[in-house]
Parts: structure tokens; C-alpha cells; sequence
């Protein structure tokens, strides 16, 4: 699907991200959340990112459909770590298999420069084989490997944090 298009969320978005974020945690293989979040519960995050420094984009087709989100966070929230994010990519089911998580990694790693973004961050679940391919065909490496860190309907899992130096 060419011609994605990239743009700031804005408040009146966080419903349509909220509802693509919780249509992945009935699969427990993206998030570590096991019961849906509500708008309100994700102001503070949302309000985190700017345009600036720290995106939160909405990704739609050349027909203006949403078909996911992304964002950029801060990693650890010390200075020393500011040229470090980790980036979360969200794709609407309808949109998922397609190609299309691989376009928007691609644009998150070309933009990291103008927004003084050295290293790229993924945590991933290393159930999540998808992903993890992802992440790995863009250039990524396994950097951590936290072995049975979370628990999802009393089964063990373990997180993968991948990382990507950009500059």
C-alpha cells in the first residue's frame, strides 16, 4: 500500500488509538496489558508525546482510513537517554500481514535524525515471532533478553528488547 501518510495525532484521535491498542490484547502476544485500557487512562501518555520531539503519529492511507499509529517514548526519562526512544507501532487487524508495519518502521528509522533520535528501542515478546521478524529484517539486534518477566493468563513470557543504532 503506497502513499502512507503521516500525521500528529490530536485529541479527537485517542479514541480510534485506544480502540487499534486494545484490539491486540485479547491475542496476549503484543502488550503486557490484559484488560482493556479507556481514553482517560491514556491522557497522561498521550500528553507525553509532541511534535517535536516526541511523535505520536497517525498512520492513514492515501484514502485518509486510520490504519494504526505510532509513537515515539522516551526511554528511562533521564537526560542522558534523550537520544534514545522506544518506538511502538500499531496496526489496525484489518491492516495487519500486509507489508505495512515494514513501510512504517522504515519511516521511523529514516526520521529519527530531525528528531535527534541516535538508538531505537522495541520491546517485544519473544512469542511474538512477527514482530520479532520485523524488527530483525530493519537492521535490529537482540539487545536484552528478560527471560519469563511477565505473566499473561498464567503463562510465563518472555520480553526481547531489540535495538537499532541510527547514528
Amino acid at each position: 500500500m503506497p502513499g502512507l501518510i503521516y500525521r500528529d495525532a490530536t485529541i479527537q484521535d485517542l479514541p480510534e488509538i485506544v480502540a487499534i491498542y486494545n484490539a491486540t490484547i485479547p491475542s496476549r502476544m503484543v502488550t503486557a496489558d490484559t484488560e482493556p485500557v479507556t481514553v482517560e487512562s491514556r491522557l497522561d501518555w498521550f500528553h507525553e508525546h509532541s511534535h517535536n520531539y516526541r511523535p505520536l503519529w497517525i498512520i492513514e492511507d492515501d484514502q485518509k482510513t486510520i490504519i494504526g499509529w505510532v509513537s515515539f517514548q522516551s526511554f528511562y526519562g533521564r537526560p542522558a537517554y534523550n537520544a534514545t526512544v522506544e518506538v511502538s507501532i500499531y496496526l489496525n487487524e484489518n491492516y495487519r500481514g500486509k507489508g505495512l508495519g515494514k513501510q512504517v518502521l522504515q519511516h521511523c528509522i529514516q526520521v529519527c535524525p530531525q528528531y535527534g533520535i541516535k538508538t531505537l528501542l522495541g520491546y517485544i515478546f519473544a512469542h511474538n515471532s512477527p514482530s520479532l521478524n520485523l524488527f530483525k529484517q530493519a537492521g535490529f539486534e537482540e539487545w536484552g533478553h528478560l527471560d519469563n518477566i511477565a505473566s499473561l493468563d498464567g503463562i510465563e513470557r518472555t520480553l526481547v528488547i531489540v535495538g537499532k543504532r541510527i547514528a
